[in-house]
């Protein structure tokens, strides 16, 4: 940055790196939160865990449409980044406090943030540079360099958040960060002025009004149509469900629209036009199956993945995940099991409120009465750091609420929440007097017990009271691996691609999208065959088959996203640009919604050959449509 780029990058890197460092955080373990029943999660089904994922991620790639023509026509480029900011810190904070209408809330501000803030902090990156000026790639690729810096150490931050204390800890550490890139925006307000000029605009530029009346007004209705009209439908409650189906009923009369726009574009335009609709498919149907990170990819590492991770060294003991009851389900038989003596057992209430880390106080007046069972009250008693994550917050009886319903696989799940505006009566922690010492106890059902022994090797050892096996946590796979391999795969890609052209063959925009597709092909058959050794989640899959998916799958996106990116903008007449760059956003936003039905659905061989097969019917499209995408590309110079 020193050597004759804009001073005014180095605030937009650390700023946007801070912003994406607490959305990734949040991301990687949103569905872990929403559905987990055992480290202080909301205990939701995993369909309707799904659902949420998709609404959220469909409506954050939706709200920049509308945020980037906010700034551009009112605020201004740094207010609205200035407001976006403040705004998710807001969200994260908001799902820093453990009750539904606080996640709700605080999700809902993420989305409204991020569209003020994500279209046009990029936009002020490419102010600070002229036209014609030889430096904006270099800026783009520093500036995005920040982005993966900022996702790379949302895992490393969140894990240990999470090992040590909480979700809710870890989401403020979100808001935390936010705040930061907020006040360094602030410290460097004077000198980003240049960066927030108003981009330039003609008379046969669409107004906002218009595209309020003729694609957001029919979207919303179209939308809550389709939503009530898909409660009645009885396929679509038991397949993709009402919610979803008013997203795509919604996503009708824009589509509708940007088909209009070809249709009716003069013939100097309409080649570029025509040729962005098979990049929108190919960008939603990728991104579809990218972002089932946090999703189906999340459900499989956390259930369906052996993570034990005894080489983590001991000093390093704040990212060993403790293993809690559901990971031996499917664990091996030579898989150490706990000492049965830390296992007491209750009703399903009992364990659906410590797994929530909320107990009634009637449950503690019943353990403490317990000879061999102490409740340590965490302000008399000094809990080491160690055991702070199975301390559990007290609520007297009539204000806990727990009840039980029934995910998409026919599985009983209870959840656990609190009555607005309960009084915190107490944190503690349950141990029992083990050997002459307290050891941490963990409280399930009888049931529960079995399934950890079903399948245990007695030649093999339990495990020593109060120790655990030491995992990889989930959100380390999904959410570092591929971050890290952009960084890594970045040169070797940009390399190939330079090399094919030394050797006059030299791969096109298009051809690019075409294998990056292939290459996605590839990565979902390398999942299927890793979910076919574990007999679909009979048995654990080996965390290598994962580490090869996202290595794979990362090659595809540098191929695809960003060519995808580029036509956008070289394709679309100027006066086009931005309303054909929310196209881009919308398809990804479909995408999006698809990937959490997606996700509410079994992680097994099947679902990952038949996203294999769908893949691979897009870039066989793609592969059709390459001498139109090829000819627009040569005749706008792109």
């Amino acid at each position: 940055m020193q050597k004759g780029h804009p001073k005014g990058l180095k605030a937009l890197f650390f700023t946007e790196m801070w912003e994406r460092l607490g959305f990734y955080l949040m991301l990687g373990i949103l569905l872990l939160y929403i559905t987990d029943t055992e480290r202080g999660g909301l205990g939701f089904s995993t369909k309707l865990a799904a659902e949420i994922y998709g609404t959220y991620m469909a409506f954050v790639y939706f709200t920049p449409f509308v945020g980037g023509m906010i700034a551009d026509r009112f605020l201004g480029f740094r207010r609205s980044v200035f407001l976006g900011g403040l705004l998710m810190a807001a969200g994260y904070f908001s799902l820093g406090i453990r009750s539904l209408p606080t996640f709700y809330a605080g999700l809902a501000l993420l989305c409204i943030g991020n569209g003020f803030f994500k279209p046009n902090i990029s936009a002020m990156v490419g102010n600070l540079y002229a036209p014609d000026d030889p430096r904006r790639d270099a800026g783009f690729n520093i500036f995005y360099m920040g982005i993966n810096i900022g996702a790379s150490l949302s895992a490393l931050l969140s894990a240990p958040l999470r090992n040590l204390w909480s979700f809710n800890l870890a989401f403020t550490a979100a808001g935390v960060g936010l705040l930061i890139g907020v006040v360094i925006l602030t410290i460097n307000w004077r000198r980003l002025e240049k960066a927030d000029r108003p981009s330039e605009r003609s008379a046969e530029d669409i107004s906002f009004k218009q595209v309020v009346m003729t694609i957001l007004v029919p979207a919303f209705a179209f939308g809550v149509i389709g939503y009530f009209v898909g409660q009645q439908i009885g396929f679509v409650t038991s397949t993709i469900g009402p919610i979803t189906f008013g997203f795509i009923v919604g996503m009708v009369p824009v589509m509708f629209y940007f088909w209009l726009l070809v249709r009716r574009a003069n013939a100097e335009e309409k080649p570029g036009l025509a040729a962005l609709i098979p990049v929108f498919v190919a960008g939603g149907a990728f991104f579809m199956v990218l972002h089932l990170s946090g999703g189906l990819m999340t459900v499989f590492a956390e259930r369906n993945t052996d993570r034990q991770a005894e080489w983590i060294p001991a000093w390093a003991d704040f990212y060993a995940q403790k293993a809690m009851p559901s990971y031996y389900t499917n664990a091996g038989e030579d898989l150490p099991r706990p000492d049965e003596r830390v296992l007491i057992d209750v009703d399903g209430q009992g364990e659906a409120m410590f797994g929530a880390r909320i107990l009634s106080s009637d449950l503690v007046a019943r353990l403490d009465d317990q000879p061999d069972l102490s409740v340590l009250d965490t302000d008399e008693a000094e809990i080491s750091e160690d055991r702070q994550f199975l301390v559990c917050q007290v609520y007297d009886r009539d204000d806990v609420v727990v009840s039980t319903e029934t995910d998409a696989h026919g599985l009983a799940t209870t959840t656990v929440k609190v009555a607005e505006g309960a009084e915190l009566r107490d944190e503690v922690l349950v141990v029992r007097n083990i050997g002459g010492q307290e050891v941490p106890v963990l409280l399930v059902t009888p049931e529960t017990r079995r399934a950890v022994f079903a399948n245990r090797d007695p030649a093999v050892a339990t495990l020593a009271p109060g120790s655990y096996v030491r995992l990889v946590n989930a959100e380390m796979l999904t959410g570092l691996l591929n971050p890290v391999f952009v960084v890594v795969m970045t040169p070797v890609v940009v390399f190939f691609f330079g090399w094919m052209a030394t050797r006059k063959r030299a791969i096109t925009t298009a051809r690019k999208i075409f294998l990056g597709m292939i290459i996605t092909t590839v990565a979902l058959l390398i999942m299927a065959f890793g979910a076919y050794l574990g007999d679909d989640g009979a048995a654990k899959t080996a965390m290598i088959w994962m580490i090869i998916y996202y290595l794979v799958i990362t090659v595809g996106e540098l191929c695809l996203s960003p060519m995808g990116l580029s036509l956008v903008t070289k394709l679309s007449p100027k006066r086009l640009v931005g309303l054909m760059m929310g196209g881009w956003f919308l398809s990804t936003a479909i995408g999006n919604k698809l990937s959490g039905f997606i996700s509410g659905l079994e992680p097994g061989t099947t679902m990952f050959v038949v996203l294999a097969v769908a893949i691979l019917g897009v870039a066989m499209f793609i592969f059709a449509m390459l001498p139109r995408l090829d000819a627009a590309i040569k005749k706008y110079g792109a």
